[in-house]
């Protein structure tokens, strides 16, 4: 089935990456287990099954959408390093011609300007790498605060004292408005054609075949690499072969092989380029399960589980080339608690630097000093929860006072949890709200009489589904552009639009589906309302976290930086019932006298196949009118003998079948379509022609290019739990094998259950293990960085 606990294939599909893997979060080894099962160690190759389309929810990789990971950026270091100087002295003679090719640049396009900055980018690693003669010493390559912060943590895990002016307590930064929301260029709107990645010129993607076939990996990656790579890639990877590991689904030991190839005997287990390269893909992999940075001591614990010699230096030389930011954050004792636990494996608890212990030896006047974790993380999601930090501190903080008189006469007629969340966002920038299904008709509330007091109010779900059943809500109150999707709110393509400075032109944002928002959407969210905009997250808690990296709403939720209403709505009936105590742990047997509910006990994967296609083709329909294609199917995974793609072949036999004409599909099968990581979108297959595979979705036609076919789109009769959230049908077919034990979870029982409103079939055969799930298995903690960073511009409210 789809849940064995060491082939990916058990992972769930979200959209990229989410903690529910059967290997602990922050291990980055965990991660990387959920990832394709790795090729021998001389081929770089990833087959179609090592390689799924989307990436896996319950695990870590996704693969529809998952190239977009491929960190092609060059992020410039945080920390200043003698060797950059060094660069800059050597560099000195060259400064006449990089002025003339800057002011040639400008004259460029836009897009001939980039590359032009990318070629002087790596001319100046270039100069940089050539000045490392000498293998790196370990502890020698940092300066500044980087070096002592590496110094302190040696200092605690050796029993020492760490100076007092590393771990000392930052001043609190002082409160000021966040900067004006910077103008954005307006994002393409989107088009029939599904926008992909910028593909690459056929010469450079011809250049890499020549590398990867001269170094034995499989020609067929050649468009990922040179995608992923960027402009050169052909000379970067034979510079720096382990360069492959920023290609989706390449393994360390796969990149190894391929280094061998081509480096003969000068490829060894302690180059530099090996350890640098190995340590951005653990982090690539922790962001996959959600983690936006680790912590040193599991960062340098995962590097030895991958034969990196000295793990010091790789994460030195990964800091000092920029490839990654170092971090110290001062923990209150709840947050040292956390961090002792927040990454599961027994090393993690290395990092709980009791820095407090012996503190009146140092720190003025006596104080203690207080504990320290030092992270380490890739710069996109560093800035991302900084950036949405700032931005929460401006929304908290910009709101006028005098502004919350005007809503008196909407909060004065309303009663219980929805007179609560009227009367929060009156007098609050920031107001969260949590609830179930039924809870949405408090922040339609909400929305209506936003708009009756004139205010430029609209609402953003995670799906079209959710979109859509949120405007049933409002009825006939429903204007046009007040519920859209939050894809569609940033690409510009659904809402009010933006105005001269690049923020949203509105006064109040309703953000359902709440816990789907990862880090960077969040920031790229928050960041374009206007000074004096109301925001409002509405969410259940208890679902599944977002496919991408961050827990953007349980930290806030965790933090207290804000009101936060939760609603009195019970969800109707039933499944609500059910669901409802799932939700604190309870597994209860709730009376279903219109079957409602059905468990459907099976005792090995081939009947749990065959029951699934009896009831979403027959029983169902016969018992309850409700036609296959308003039933979904949801398993733990897409592997196995009863994953999702055991059952879409199953279903697609009965229910439409065909010889898979075009890469497997046929008209009217009925399609998941994954344009972006984290994001699936329903729809049906239309045709096919030389432009790519048709379809008909929510949001309109679209057309997939042929060679993303297969990353992209996957048959939709059966789906993953994270696939299905933000989704509901009339029915649902939760399947679970016998050997699904291990990628249960309370949230994700609780998220699987929760999908059908009228009915809901458990195709039943993990016996104890559900119970267990729902009683003993949380979600799995993920490090994130964003309640330290509120803490010091948001005071916690009373």
């Amino acid at each position: 089935m789809s849940t064995e606990p060491v082939p990916p294939e058990s992972t769930e599909n979200a959209g990229p990456a989410t903690p529910d893997a059967a290997e602990e979060p922050g291990s980055p080894d965990g991660t990387a287990k959920a990832q394709p099962e790795p090729a021998p160690a001389d081929s770089a190759s990833t087959s179609d099954d090592d390689t799924p389309p989307a990436r896996d929810a319950e695990g870590v990789s996704n693969g529809e959408g998952e190239e977009t990971l491929a960190a092609d950026e060059n992020p410039a270091a945080e920390t200043e390093d003698g060797t950059e100087a060094a660069a800059e002295a050597a560099a000195g003679t060259e400064a006449g011609k990089a002025d003339a090719e800057a002011e040639a640049a400008a004259q460029l396009s836009e897009a001939q300007a980039e590359l032009a900055a990318q070629k002087l980018e790596r001319e100046r690693i270039e100069r940089r790498r050539a000045e490392k003669a000498e293998p790196i010493a370990s502890g020698t390559k940092l300066s500044g605060k980087a070096a002592d912060l590496l110094a302190a943590v040696r200092a605690v895990e050796g029993g020492a004292k760490p100076p007092a002016t590393v771990f000392a307590e930052p001043a609190p930064a002082p409160r000021r408005p966040a900067p004006e929301p910077v103008s954005r260029p307006q994002p393409v709107p989107s088009v029939p054609t599904a926008a992909a990645a910028a593909t690459p010129a056929a010469e450079a993607v011809e250049g890499v075949r020549h590398v990867l076939s001269d170094g034995g990996a499989p020609e067929t990656l050649a468009p990922q690499t040179a995608a992923a790579l960027g402009e050169g890639a052909e000379d970067l990877l034979r510079e720096d072969p382990w360069q492959l590991l920023r290609v989706p689904g390449v393994r360390p030991e796969q990149a190894d092989g391929f280094a061998r190839a081509l480096l003969g005997p000068q490829c060894a287990p302690d180059d530099e380029r090996r350890g640098r390269a190995v340590t951005v893909w653990l982090l690539e992999q922790a962001a996959l399960a959600g983690h936006t940075a680790l912590e040193l001591p599991t960062l340098t614990a995962a590097l030895g589980r991958q034969a990196v010699p000295d793990a010091e230096a790789a994460v030195q030389s990964a800091l000092a080339e920029g490839e990654a930011l170092v971090f110290q954050d001062a923990l209150d004792s709840v947050d040292a608690a956390r961090s002792g636990q927040s990454e599961g494996p027994a090393e993690n608890n290395a990092n709980d630097t009791n820095a407090g212990d012996g503190g009146d030896e140092s720190g003025e006047d006596g104080e203690e000093s207080r504990p320290v974790r030092v992270l380490v993380g890739l710069e996109r999601y560093a800035l991302a929860e900084e950036s949405l930090a700032d931005a929460l501190a401006r929304v908290v903080n910009s709101l006028a006072k005098e502004d919350s008189a005007r809503w008196e006469s909407v909060t004065a007629g309303a009663s219980g949890s929805t007179a609560e969340l009227l009367r929060a966002v009156a007098g609050h920038g920031l107001v969260l709200h949590t609830g179930g299904d039924a809870s949405r008709a408090e922040p339609a509330a909400l929305l209506s009489a936003a708009r009756t007091l004139g205010l430029r109010a609209v609402a953003a779900c995670h799906t079209p589904d959710g979109r859509q059943r949120f405007a049933a809500l409002l009825g006939e109150r429903a204007e046009e552009g007040a519920v859209v999707t939050v894809p569609g709110l940033l690409a510009g393509t659904e809402g009010p639009g933006r105005d001269a400075d690049g923020a949203f032109a509105l006064d109040l944002l309703v953000l359902l589906d709440a816990p789907q928002l990862d880090v960077e959407s969040a920031a790229m969210l928050v960041e374009s309302l206007p000074d004096g905009a109301r925001l409002v997250l509405s969410g259940d808690p208890a679902v599944l976290w977002s496919a991408g990296p961050g827990r953007v709403f349980a930290d806030l939720l965790a933090a207290r930086a804000c009101p936060q209403v939760a609603s009195r709505t019970p969800d109707p009936g039933p499944i609500g019932e059910l669901v409802s105590g799932v939700g604190i742990g309870e597994l209860n047997q709730v009376d279903a006298p219109g079957k409602e509910i059905v468990i459907v006990p099976v005792r090995e994967a081939g009947e749990a196949v065959h029951r699934t296609v009896q009831l979403v083709a027959d029983s169902v329909p016969r018992a309850f009118g409700i036609t296959p294609e308003e039933t979904v199917a949801i398993t733990p995974g897409h592997g196995g003998a009863a994953g999702t793609r055991a059952l879409n072949a199953a279903l697609k036999e009965r229910l439409n079948p065909g010889p898979g004409r075009f890469g497997g599909f046929d008209p009217g099968d009925r399609i998941a379509y994954s344009p972006a990581p984290g994001r699936t979108v329903p729809g049906r297959v239309v045709t096919a022609d030389a432009e790519g595979l048709h379809l008909s979705c929510a949001d309109g036609p679209v057309v997939v290019p042929r060679e993303r076919v297969e990353q992209a789109v996957r048959h939709g009769w059966a789906l993953t739990a994270h696939q299905a959230v933000g989704s509901r049908w009339p029915a649902a077919v939760v399947v679970l094998p016998g050997d699904a034990g291990q990628a249960l979870s309370r949230p994700w029982v609780y998220t699987a259950f929760g999908r059908g409103e009228r009915h809901l079939s458990v195709v039943h055969g993990v016996e104890q293990a559900l119970p267990k799930a729902v009683a003993e298995v949380p979600a799995k903690p993920r490090t994130t960085r964003l309640p330290v960073l509120l803490r010091t511009q948001v005071p916690a409210a009373e």
